[in-house]
């Protein structure tokens, strides 16, 4: 069996937005992460579909990106219909429990609404959404590195038996 290469880390995480220059001002002048690359093309270039797009990208302190595509119709994406709103959404983490309050107010102060601080024992955590519709979370780690090993030694089991569980409800269900 050969060994599987390494997972280093996000590159980036794209979303399709509504207006570049919108998503640009929230991402880099509310958020502060910064405008690093932009592309624009006529054709897709991995389909060679015609579609005229900018596909532009903020960086995080580590390196990581979240990008948008701008496909220049004043059209954001839909929310998914059999989804609830708070499920899709993508979380960024901060180093500490004063910045996440800073972020917080910082957000408030532009006028958008925050959910939080939600205590989720391992994390804590501030949502709202971006121009776009897109759900975002400021997080901090809060759980001692002991607590962290405990879960993943138990991630495994704990899935096998919410697998077990719903595979038994639908069981259930298709034999009523």
């Amino acid at each position: 069996m050969s060994t599987l290469p390494p997972i280093l880390g996000l590159h980036h995480f794209a979303w399709r937005c509504r207006n570049a220059e919108e998503t640009r001002h929230f991402y880099e002048d509310v958020l502060g992460l910064r405008l690093v690359h932009v592309i624009r093309l006529d054709r897709v270039p991995s389909t060679g579909e015609y579609c005229p797009y900018v596909h532009v990208f903020f960086e995080m302190a580590d390196g990581s990106n979240i990008a948008f595509f701008d496909l220049g119709d004043d059209t954001a994406a839909e929310p998914s219909p059999n989804t609830p709103p708070w499920v899709n959404h993508i979380a960024l983490r901060l180093s500490s429990l004063d910045e996440l309050e800073t972020m917080k107010q910082r957000l408030i102060e532009h006028g958008i609404e925050v959910l939080g601080v939600t205590d989720h024992h391992f994390v804590r955590s501030i949502y709202f959404f971006d121009p776009n519709g897109f759900r975002l979370e400021l997080t901090v780690p809060v759980a001692p590195a002991e607590t962290l090993a405990g879960y993943r030694m138990q991630a495994r089991s704990a899935l096998d038996a919410w697998t077990e569980e719903r595979q038994n409800a639908v069981s259930e269900t298709r034999s009523a």
